[in-house]
């Protein structure tokens, strides 16, 4: 037990020492009091470092049971959103809570028959949200507090109406709180859109929970890259998630990996929820090896102890690498990260690198592993030589194969002359 947990309920001591978390991480810690103390925030982490605790924990204590849903927590995907909701139920049950999903994709119905059992935290999509609250089923007047998980991707322009009408449903001034890998990406866009300024509190530089995490690129030829993910797809203990920039190109290699039987699944965004979960519950279950998407699973998604996350090509920005990246190597897991590459593409990732403070080194697809050692001299040697002793072998078949063609050609100049000499006669 530590000091920090000595402020929870017995029932929450005990589901943390179950859990066998030891301290807290730095954002959870950082942020606890000012949460608890009804501050707005924007709290920024590393992705992986437990920010879905950070601020779970210290909101759940302000919440009293049977008093309407006073916190709201907006998520930036269907998956993230149902990942939040199974994470906050877990907890919220110990203090007698209970939680909604509010759900783009989902039976509505449903939705509304769960809100008229009074739940005092929903988790949503900003859609549906806004859907229910102009419709009076989602009373905003009784919320409290808004949590926007993936705030950076919230107030993005896909998204930032929505946000926007969400917080003037209601004439109050609520607590909010701003998570993200990359939130201070965003600060001038949150506070144009509430027109309020937050205390940032940013653990990034000192948080050390991705030291397990491994970058590397690999050269792999344009017209070759479905024979590197069909060899990658079998190294041992494989299993990730991987990325492509564009959804025609996943479908692609997707049929051709299906067509060469390696185990893989799709979660795309042209894809209804219950296809999303039947991929994700593949991967997780490893029924699959590769789970091939695209940035909408880059935000959140806590996949445990997933080794690899494969860039099937090098991401169009740096927070859509950062994101990535935090599939793996989570709070402080092993992780390896590999982007594939060519030489105009390259450039590219060195640029990303460099900008994220990222130490990225070349790796090698050899021997059915990958290595981060060139393939050694000694076979291409090896190779070289045979190729040389075969040489003569080729010249003596080449030798032969010309005096059959000369023995030829001169016995037939033979005839060709006896020929002639009888006709002169």
């Amino acid at each position: 037990m530590n000091e920090w947990t000595m402020e929870f309920p017995k029932q929450w001591q005990e589901k943390w020492a179950d859990k066998a978390f030891a301290a807290p991480s730095l954002i959870q810690e950082a942020v606890f009091q000012p949460l608890r103390d009804k501050q707005s925030i924007i709290g920024v982490s590393p992705t992986g470092s437990g920010k879905t605790l950070a601020y779970l924990l210290p909101l759940l204590l302000n919440v009293s049971p049977s008093e309407g849903s006073s916190l709201l927590i907006l998520a930036s995907s269907q998956e993230l959103a149902i990942q939040v909701a199974d994470v906050t139920r877990e907890w919220a049950k110990e203090l007698d809570l209970n939680v909604q999903s509010l759900v783009g994709g989902a039976n509505v119905k449903r939705q509304i028959e769960g809100l008229k059992k009074k739940p005092e935290i929903l988790v949503g999509t900003p859609g549906r949200v806004l859907e229910l609250m102009k419709t009076k089923k989602v009373k905003a007047h009784q919320i409290k507090t808004i949590v926007f998980d993936e705030a950076d991707q919230l107030f993005a322009d896909s998204s930032v109406q929505l946000v926007e009408q969400i917080l003037h449903q209601a004439p109050v001034e609520y607590q909010l709180a701003f998570f993200s890998a990359t939130a201070d990406r965003s600060i001038e866009a949150i506070e144009k859109v509430t027109g309020r300024s937050f205390e940032t509190i940013d653990v990034t530089h000192e948080d050390d929970s991705r030291k397990g995490l491994k970058h590397y690129f690999l050269r792999v030829p344009s017209r070759k890259k479905d024979d590197y993910l069909r060899r990658i797809a079998h190294v041992k203990d494989f299993q990730g998630l991987v990325f492509f920039n564009q959804l025609s190109e996943l479908g692609v290699m997707e049929e051709k990996m299906v067509y060469r039987g390696v185990p893989v699944a799709s979660l795309a965004s042209d894809q209804n929820k219950l296809l999303r979960k039947a991929a994700l519950d593949q991967l997780k279950e490893k029924r699959v090896r590769a789970l091939f998407t695209t940035d909408v699973s880059a935000r959140g998604l806590d996949i445990d102890a997933l080794p690899y996350v494969i860039n099937a090509e090098v991401p169009l920005s740096e927070e859509s690498y950062l994101h990535r990246s935090g599939r793996t190597g989570r709070m402080g897991n092993d992780g390896i990260v590999v982007t594939f590459v060519q030489d105009n593409t390259l450039r590219d990732l060195k640029r990303i690198a460099s900008h994220t403070n990222i130490t990225i080194e070349e790796v090698y697809l050899h021997g059915g592993s990958l290595q981060t050692e060139p393939p050694q001299k000694e076979e291409q040697f090896t190779q070289t030589k045979s190729k040389q002793s075969a040489l003569p072998v080729k010249k003596e078949v080449e030798t032969k194969h010309n005096e059959s063609t000369i023995k030829k050609k001169r016995k037939n100049k033979s005839k060709k002359s006896k020929n002639k000499g009888a006709r002169r006669k």
